[in-house]
């Protein structure tokens, strides 16, 4: 990768091309080179300055790799057994993941990756379980990359995440706020995040997909997409792509899905999709980045976990920062659930009380967060 990543102790750079850095500077001290072929290139290694150098799935010549092991690098090999690269350097696109799909049958890069993971979903042997965290530790790079973290915990891109159910039918009335409370957030500057998913994920992703396009193009959206409603339905996805088809130019979103929830299709109208095996990590990363607001529309078990994970995060500024918290759906989360009520209780006396909201109207939602930035926690 083409950036130089701080860190509170030591300095990694990953590096891209590689060639380049040595002519700059012939020592890789503290560095991290990954996912490079080196097989064609020449270079002495006997003049590098090595010294915790770590090389993470690059080709090598074989003398090369003896030569750098013999200098004190730690070398992790590339693996070609794997369905997928744990040494990638890039988030994933919806195009990458649903390469090989058909409706009548599915071989998709996804779906295989997902097949593969649930042999050992629960107890992986030693050496998987290494690779899924070297992908995931992958991922949370290239994502601090899009993300843009700067100095203190607050990013360069505005983050706000929309949480809700999974089974949120694509007709359903909250589907559509979803989406064009996304929409409207989008075209203020923000950067929607979310699950990944189908439901009010792929709500909110459609939403930003069509920002600053008229409200009559994410309407033919909707109406298209509603012919297979629920994500089981044999046409999901076809449905999805003949949005795409028709509009192909979308604005950028963000995704955070994971495999351990492979049975449910990632959805395509996220632009940059940071997928993981590890769905706590995938959780926690999701709220954390979203220090702009997280939107929370009615949902199940998942989603009231999500509230109360967000609530500790503000609770104790995990992050350094307090977002807002705001909830879509009166009905719901006041009276049928009480979950509103509870979280502003928990929160009296607390810097985040005043950072919670309550409403149906998307414009009212989005001007809240306009006219409250995260806090840095005092």
């Amino acid at each position: 990768m083409s950036s130089s990543i701080n860190r509170t102790e030591r300095t990694y750079q990953e590096i891209e091309p590689l060639t380049k850095a040595i002519k700059q500077n012939s020592s890789l001290k503290n560095c991290t080179v990954q996912g490079i072929d080196l097989s064609e290139v020449n270079i002495d290694w006997c003049n590098i300055s090595i010294d915790n150098t770590v090389f993470l799935g690059c080709t090598l010549k074989k003398e090369d790799k003896s030569q750098l092991i013999n200098q004190g690098a730690i070398v992790f090999p590339k693996v070609d057994h794997l369905p997928y690269d744990p040494y990638r350097t890039k988030l994933y696109t919806w195009q990458e993941l649903m390469d090989g799909y058909d409706p009548n049958k599915d071989q998709s890069k996804d779906l295989k990756i997902y097949r593969y993971f649930i042999q050992y979903k629960f107890n992986p042997p030693v050496n998987e379980a290494l690779y899924q965290r070297i992908h995931d530790h992958a991922i949370d790079d290239a994502l601090r990359d899009f993300a843009g973290f700067q100095e203190g915990g607050l990013t360069e891109r505005k983050f706000v995440g929309f949480m809700g159910g999974h089974s949120t039918l694509r007709t359903d009335p909250f589907y559509k706020k979803v989406a064009q409370t996304a929409k409207l957030i989008t075209e203020k500057g923000y950067t929607v995040a979310s699950g990944g998913g189908p439901g009010i994920m792929e709500a909110a992703n459609l939403g930003a997909y069509f920002a600053f396009q008229p409200d009559t193009e994410l309407a033919d959206a909707l109406e298209t997409l509603q012919v297979a409603p629920h994500y089981t339905d044999k046409n999901f996805i076809v449905q999805a792509q003949r949005v795409i088809e028709q509009y192909p130019e979308g604005k950028k979103s963000l995704a955070i899905p994971t495999w351990f929830y492979g049975h449910e299709p990632s959805n395509l109208f996220a632009s940059h999709i940071a997928k993981y095996f590890s769905n706590s990590i995938r959780e926690d990363t999701l709220l954390a980045i979203c220090l702009y607001g997280v939107i929370f529309a009615p949902g199940s078990a998942g989603t009231v976990q999500e509230i109360f994970m967000d609530a500790a995060q503000n609770h104790y500024a995990s992050f350094n920062y307090l977002s807002p918290m705001i909830f879509l759906g009166q009905q719901w989360y006041e009276i049928e659930s009480m979950i509103y009520p509870l979280v502003r209780k928990l929160s009296y006396g607390k810097q985040y009380h005043d950072l919670l909201f309550l409403s149906d109207d998307p414009k009212r939602i989005v001007q809240f967060i306009l006219n409250h930035q995260p806090q840095a926690n005092s």
